[in-house]
């Protein structure tokens, strides 16, 4: 098919600005933090600490892109000193159920997925040894 042909109806095609939006929400960081901000609104430290292996860099920058996106909503709070708490938006609220259904497929395949990473791992440090 080329660009000047319509797509049937029930066919999805990815173009550049769904690459786009993919690249910038579902990352694995982003996953990680909907998942926490699914269950409450949460302060900056405490999505840190709850998100093994992110860093302070990674984490702001995922949130200033999430926002950006209109996935997430910052606020900040006139406690003393004063907080920024960080909630889904209605918009990322919508997210919930096909990030479910992927982390449920992962679930579901994670014991061939490993399978095929070994098997090709093994291959290539076979074919690795025979070129050497």
């Amino acid at each position: 098919m080329d660009d000047t042909t319509a797509t049937p109806p029930g066919e999805l095609r990815i173009d550049p600005s769904h690459r786009d939006v993919l690249d910038q929400v579902l990352d694995k960081w982003s996953v990680s933090i909907l998942d926490q901000l699914c269950e409450r609104p949460c302060r900056f430290n405490v999505l840190r600490r709850a998100i093994p292996g992110i860093t302070q860099k990674s984490l702001t920058a995922t949130l200033r892109r999430l926002e950006r996106n209109g996935i997430v909503e910052r606020r900040v709070v006139a406690d003393r000193p004063v907080a920024v708490e960080y909630r889904i938006s209605d918009l990322g609220k919508t997210l919930r159920e096909p990030v479910d259904v992927v982390l449920a497929w992962v679930t579901t395949h994670r014991a061939r997925i490993e399978r095929a990473r070994e098997q090709f791992d093994d291959a290539a440090e076979t074919a690795g040894s025979l070129q050497a």
